[in-house]
């Protein structure tokens, strides 16, 4: 069976429009069959965008789907913005999105950070849970390697999809995980890198 975190076509294309609202700014979204949450923004991603700080400098939005995450936090922030996920239909998405909302991005087809260049003070994943551990945790592992130094990686999930699990493992990988926020089954991670990593 195919999931999202496939690049697998859909079998037809099912294009809906989805309205944001962030700090004061409207936001408009493209969505189409086989892409996470085509029908609204899903609450994991509202919820880490509300919790997150003010950000500058450059930021990766891993795993992007349509390209909510990047989009809202690259407008909202001015920062440089890259975006990447495994499936052509959210990279083509997401350019569309880029352009419609008015931000400019570089965005990568890339299997976790496989096609991913560069380092970042700033990376967010909201994880493709039903993709399976071994490709989340792959997520979580690779990170470190693209964050520049005190960079910071903001995962978002739910307590029935594993939050203590992750932050089992994201403490592993990092050597830290602050719980930024709790609500609804809702968890908000940070990871700081450190000089060892």
């Amino acid at each position: 069976m195919s999931h999202y975190f496939t690049d697998d076509a859909p079998p037809k294309h099912e294009i809906k429009r989805i309205n944001y609202l962030f700090a004061g700014q409207k936001f408009v979204f493209t969505t189409d069959a086989g892409v996470f949450s085509k029908d609204h923004i899903d609450p994991a991603t509202d919820i880490l965008l509300r919790t997150m700080p003010k950000l500058s400098g450059t930021l990766l939005d891993m795993g992007c789907g349509y390209g909510c995450i990047g989009i809202v936090l690259a407008k909202t922030y001015s920062i440089q913005l890259t975006q990447a996920d495994v499936t052509q239909a959210a990279v083509d998405l997401t350019r569309q999105n880029c352009t419609d909302n008015g931000v400019r991005s570089v965005i990568v087809k890339s299997d976790c950070f496989g096609n991913v260049e560069g380092s970042f003070d700033t990376i967010t994943i909201n994880p493709p849970i039903h993709a399976g551990k071994a490709v989340t945790y792959r997520m979580y592992e690779e990170a470190p390697e693209y964050l520049k130094p005190d960079g910071k990686l903001y995962v978002v999930t739910l307590k029935k999809h594993g939050a203590e699990s992750t932050r089992s493992k994201l403490t592993e990988v990092f050597g830290n995980c602050e719980t930024l926020q709790k609500k609804n089954g809702y968890y908000v991670f940070r990871c700081t890198k450190q000089d060892r990593q």
